[in-house]
């Protein structure tokens, strides 16, 4: 009954990021609810995987997390400066 309700709220998580990604007044706002909703996804692979008793779905999320951290990180990047490329200087 507990992880059914874990389930549900993680669900619950979900569809308000989603409402807030289609609703965010910038695109850092999007960008954070994605960041948001790639941890809920994590949090219930791990939960799935517990329930099932299956361990290595607990790998697969760790993997989605840090791709997820990675993503943000590269998307956040492309905003500020424009590219994801090398520094300016070092083009010339």
């Amino acid at each position: 009954m507990m992880l059914a309700a874990a389930t549900l709220a993680l669900l619950v998580c979900v569809a308000l990021a989603l409402a807030r990604a289609a609703l965010g007044p910038t695109v850092f706002d999007r960008l954070q609810s994605a960041n948001t909703i790639g941890t809920c996804t994590m949090l219930l692979l791990a939960l799935f995987g517990f329930l099932n008793g299956r361990p290595e779905f607990l790998d697969l999320a760790l993997t989605y997390g840090l791709l997820n951290v990675i993503g943000v990180i590269a998307v956040l990047k492309f905003f500020r400066q424009g590219d994801l490329g090398a520094n300016k200087e070092a083009r010339r």
